[in-house]
C-alpha cells in the first residue's frame, strides 16, 4: 500500500437541493512520483463531484480534494443514510489502488401536489370527480382524503379514504358527491366543495371545485308543460261554449194534390265518354335537352360543397404508408400498455390489424387512468394522433421515474426525449419540427428494431422545451424530465388538448423506412 487516506468528515449531511463539501486527504507514502485520479462510485455517485479529478503528488508528500455532494430536491434523492466511496487509482501502481468510503444523509422534504378531474362536476342527484395525489417529497406519503363545504349541503363518499404513496408515485382517489336535498324545479345551482389531503404535523392540502345540480324538472320544460296546458284548457272551454248548432237541410216531402200522378220525366241520358281510340293530347317537350345535365352538374357541385376537408391529423386508415405509423407498429409488436400487434400488417399502413392494437392501447390507457387519460377522445378511437403519438412513445420510460440528462454527456435518451416533447408542445407542426420529428423517430424505430441506439448532447434548448411543456400543466418549471413530467407525456397531454392539430410541412407524410 503506497497511499493513505481520510475523509473529514467521515459522514455529512446534506439537504435536497442544496450542496455540502467532504474533504479528502491523500498522502504518498511510496517512493516515486505518483498521480491519482479519483471515481465515485455508490447509488450516490450521480450526485457527487470530485475537484480536482486528479493530482500529482511527490513520496511523503499531502493532497486534499473536496468532494461535492449536490442532491436534487425530487424523489430520487430518497431520504436516509447513504453509503459512499471515492475509488482512488494511481497512475504508476494501479494496483495499490484503494476506495475511501464514507457516509451521507439526505435530509426529508415533503412536497405534494394534488388535482381534482374534472374541477368542474354536474348532475342532478350525485357528481363523481376524481382526485389525483402526486408524492414529489423523498420519502413515503402516508394521507387521508376528506370533504366539506360551508354551507354542508353535500355528502361525501371517497374512496379510499386513505392513501400510502411511495416517492416519485401517485394514487387515484374516487369522491361521489351527493346533495343533500333534490332541487325539483327552478334554475341549477352551483355548490363550491374541496376536497382535503390531511398529513400528521402539516397544513391540510385543499383542493377547490364546483358541483353543479340541476333541477328535475329543468325551467324550459316547466314552461313548455304550462304552455301546453294552458292551451288545452282554452281549447275545451271554447269547444263547449260557442258549439255550433247543426242544422238539417233535408224537408218534408210535398202531399200530392192530384188522384192521378204525373208521369215522370224520363232520365236523362249520360254523356257518352270519350273511347280509349281517341288520340291523347300531344305532351309539350322539353325546350333544352341540355337542361338535365346542367341540374346534375349542380347537384354534385352541392353535394362537394357539403363535403368537409379531412385534416392533415390525426392519421386514419385513409392515409398512405408513412413513418409514423410505422413506428407505432414497431412499439406495439414490442407491446405497450399490455398490447401487442400480432398480426400480419402492411408496413406503415394504418391497415385493420394496426387499427386492431391501436385501439386496444388506447382503451387499455383510458381505463388505466380514466378521466386523466384522453387518447380515444383527443385522437379517434384506432386513429393515430398527437395524443397517442405521445402515450406511445413515453412507454420507453414505462418503468423510469426520472431521465437525467447531463449537458456535454452524449445520452441515448435525447432523441426519445426530442421526439416526445416535439409531438407535446407543438399543435402545429412546420418543416423544422418534421424535420427533426423523422430524424428521431427513425432512430426511435432503430432501437426498437435493431437495437442500435443514437446518442447525443443535451442542449440549454432541450431544457426549454421540458419547461415549455411543464407549463401546460401547471408544474413547476424546473426544466427536469422528473417523474410528474414523466407521468403527464405517459398520459398523453399535450398542447391545445381538444385540437387536432395542423400541419404547415410540405413534405407531409414522410414515408416508411426500409
Amino acid at each position: 500500500m503506497t497511499i493513505w487516506t481520510s475523509l473529514e468528515p467521515a459522514s455529512t449531511t446534506v439537504d435536497p437541493g442544496s450542496s455540502s463539501t467532504v474533504r479528502l486527504r491523500l498522502r504518498n507514502t511510496g517512493d516515486v512520483v505518483d498521480e491519482y485520479r479519483f471515481e465515485a462510485v455508490g447509488d450516490v455517485a450521480p450526485y457527487v463531484t470530485v475537484e480536482p479529478p486528479s493530482i500529482r503528488l511527490f513520496p511523503g508528500t499531502t493532497g486534499i480534494v473536496e468532494l461535492t455532494f449536490a442532491p436534487p430536491r425530487t424523489p430520487d434523492a430518497t431520504a436516509g443514510p447513504h453509503p459512499y466511496g471515492v475509488r482512488i487509482l494511481p497512475t504508476e501502481h494501479p494496483a495499490a489502488g484503494t476506495v475511501a468510503e464514507g457516509n451521507v444523509t439526505f435530509t426529508t422534504f415533503m412536497e405534494v401536489r394534488a388535482e381534482l378531474v374534472p374541477q368542474t362536476v354536474k348532475g342532478r342527484f350525485r357528481g363523481r370527480p376524481k382526485l389525483a395525489v402526486d408524492n414529489l417529497g423523498n420519502t413515503s406519503l402516508t394521507a387521508s382524503i376528506s370533504g366539506g363545504d360551508n354551507s354542508d349541503q353535500l355528502s361525501y363518499e371517497i374512496v379510499p379514504s386513505n392513501v400510502q404513496i411511495q416517492p416519485g408515485r401517485a394514487a387515484f382517489v374516487d369522491a361521489t358527491l351527493k346533495p343533500r336535498q333534490i332541487t325539483w324545479v327552478g334554475q341549477k345551482q352551483e355548490r363550491p366543495y374541496g376536497l382535503s389531503v390531511r398529513r400528521s404535523g402539516y397544513e391540510p392540502l385543499a383542493v377547490n371545485g364546483t358541483y353543479v345540480q340541476r333541477s328535475l324538472l329543468p325551467l324550459w320544460m316547466m314552461t313548455t308543460l304550462s304552455l301546453l296546458l294552458a292551451l288545452t284548457i282554452t281549447g275545451v272551454v271554447l269547444w263547449f261554449t260557442y258549439k255550433a248548432p247543426v242544422r238539417t237541410l233535408a224537408q218534408e216531402k210535398l202531399q200530392q194534390t192530384a188522384a192521378t200522378a204525373l208521369p215522370e220525366e224520363p232520365p236523362e241520358k249520360p254523356a257518352e265518354k270519350p273511347t280509349q281510340d281517341a288520340a291523347p293530347a300531344e305532351e309539350p317537350k322539353a325546350s333544352d335537352e341540355g337542361d338535365g345535365g346542367d341540374k346534375e352538374e349542380e347537384e354534385e357541385k352541392a353535394e362537394e360543397e357539403e363535403k368537409v376537408e379531412r385534416g392533415p391529423l390525426p392519421l386514419t386508415s385513409e392515409d398512405q404508408p408513412n413513418l409514423f405509423v410505422q413506428f407505432a407498429q414497431v412499439r406495439l409488436v414490442e407491446g405497450a400498455g399490455g398490447c401487442k400487434l400480432t398480426e400480419a400488417h402492411a408496413v406503415g399502413k394504418l391497415d385493420a390489424a394496426t387499427e386492431k392494437a391501436l385501439k386496444c392501447f388506447q382503451q387499455a390507457h383510458d381505463s388505466e387512468f380514466g378521466d386523466f387519460s384522453r387518447l380515444a377522445e383527443n385522437d379517434g378511437l384506432g386513429n393515430l394522433g398527437r395524443s397517442t403519438m405521445t402515450a406511445l412513445l413515453a412507454a420507453h420510460w414505462v418503468d423510469a421515474t426520472s431521465v437525467p440528462l447531463k449537458a456535454n454527456e452524449p445520452n441515448p435518451e435525447v432523441p426519445w426525449a426530442r421526439n416526445v416533447l416535439l409531438w407535446g408542445t407543438q399543435a402545429e407542426i412546420d418543416d423544422g419540427d418534421l424535420a427533426s420529428m423523422v430524424k428521431y423517430t427513425k432512430a426511435n424505430i432503430d432501437y426498437l428494431a435493431k437495437r442500435v441506439q443514437l446518442k447525443e448532447n443535451p442542449t440549454q434548448r432541450d431544457t426549454n422545451r421540458i419547461k415549455e411543456y411543464q407549463g401546460l400543466f401547471g408544474a413547476e418549471q424546473n426544466g427536469l424530465l422528473d417523474n410528474t413530467t414523466l407521468k403527464k407525456l405517459q398520459l398523453g397531454w399535450i398542447k391545445a388538448q381538444n385540437t387536432a392539430g395542423t400541419v404547415t410541412a410540405k413534405d407531409w407524410l414522410p414515408a416508411p423506412v426500409e
